[in-house]
């Protein structure tokens, strides 16, 4: 669309942001018949650039697969029966589908997903603006979206909109002081990142806690390492040269019998903050909030991704029902389904980060408290088990 006629003036679904939330939700309303344009504030390039989680559950491959956008996952895509868990000098296996049934994680990177829903979307979907950027959206009854757009001030009339554009995003701070009631946490550490041109010497994820901090060895490709150090917040990766990043590396994810890393060029380095958010309700009339605009987990429970696609899986559901049949119900009980899945997420997520770094502040108590629950995952299989399934989204009897 490069003429300002040809730009849409009014929408079934006004999509603000195209991260995999936006451009997930667009891909399953086209599949269901439901108009939708999609306004994305950054360029295309940006936009497939922007590093985030790389680990999908069941749940969310199936959804991308029924957008039409599972090919080259399923081709490209490294699939994972289980995580290794590193502590106090010995190594544990967690083991997914003997103790969910057979549920497995993937990698696969949001890079590469928002790659591939980019270019359905622009090949067959419907309108996908970029370097559009929405500065306001008013009215709960008959929103209405404020953007620029080649310079120019422009308006999308909506019957709906959905936030999919983060914390600080427009369509958040639009909705009336008081609507909304936002529950915190922040945690004393970060993680310094780094992608490496490092052939993973693990097959699957290994999270290690230490004394000296947690580590994390991931991956992206079998030529690609994904590596996190957790690090004070406030921390200056230049701080860390690529020697001190793979010493350190080496030491926090020691155990009996392990091997040292496959050290390679560090293509980047950054520091990524912890914190969890949710906001109650994840609706305001017809204005609907979904991924980071609604609830942040810190990235060690690899649920921020996952649970954006729940969230427009339930909206995309919701919004064919209301075309199908009238009916809002599904619509109106949007918040109170996708919250249910979300504090459980978060709860997960808080676990995981409290038990496996190293807080600044505690005491040699609560040290021994953290291996306590971590001997009890490896020692007990019904705490394995919770915690594949909480991994892996494996929810029984939830939809």
């Amino acid at each position: 669309m490069d003429t300002a006629s040809s730009l849409p003036r009014r929408t079934r679904v006004g999509i603000v942001g195209a991260g995999p939330a936006g451009l997930l939700l667009a891909r399953l309303l086209h599949g269901h018949g439901v108009d939708c344009v999609v306004l994305e504030s950054r360029d295309r390039s940006y936009a497939e650039q922007r590093q985030r989680a790389g680990i999908l559950e069941q749940s969310a491959v199936d959804a991308l697969r029924a957008s039409g956008a599972g090919a080259r996952l399923d081709r490209e895509g490294i699939a994972h029966d289980g995580i290794e868990l590193r502590f106090d000098g010995r190594s544990h296996r967690v083991d997914f589908p003997s103790l969910t049934g057979g549920s497995r994680v993937w990698v696969y990177a949001q890079t590469e997903v928002v790659k591939d829903l980019i270019a359905l979307q622009l090949a067959e979907g419907p309108p996908l603006l970029f370097e559009a950027e929405a500065v306001s959206v008013s009215g709960a009854d008959r929103p209405v979206i404020a953007y620029r757009h080649g310079g120019t001030e422009r308006t999308l009339q909506c019957d709906y909109v959905v936030g999919c554009d983060g914390f600080h995003g427009v369509t958040r701070r639009s909705v009336p002081e008081g609507v909304l009631r936002s529950y915190s946490r922040a945690y004393p550490y970060s993680w310094l990142g780094i992608l490496a041109d490092a052939p993973p010497v693990y097959d699957e994820l290994v999270y290690a806690h230490s004394s000296r901090g947690f580590a994390l060895a991931s991956m992206r490709s079998p030529a690609v390492s994904r590596l996190y150090l957790q690090v004070p917040n406030g921390e200056d990766p230049a701080a860390w040269s690529d020697d001190r990043i793979w010493d350190e590396l080496d030491v926090r994810l020691a155990s009996a019998g392990s091997r040292k890393l496959e050290r390679g060029p560090i293509t980047a380095k950054s520091v990524l903050p912890m914190r969890s958010q949710v906001t109650e309700p994840m609706s305001h009339g017809r204005v609907f909030l979904a991924g980071d605009a609604a609830h942040i987990v810190p990235p060690t429970g690899a649920k921020g991704l996952n649970l954006a696609a729940a969230d427009v899986v339930v909206l995309a559901r919701a919004f064919a029902q209301l075309e199908r049949t009238g009916s809002s119900e599904l619509l109106d009980a949007y918040s109170e389904t996708c919250l249910r899945r979300v504090w459980r997420a978060e709860h997960f997520s808080y676990v995981m980060t409290t038990t496996l770094h190293t807080d600044p502040a505690q005491s040699a108590f609560e040290a021994r408290l953290q291996l306590a629950q971590l001997h009890r995952i490896a020692d007990s299989p019904h705490a394995a088990a919770e915690f594949a399934e909480n991994y892996t989204g494996h929810f029984p009897g939830w939809a």
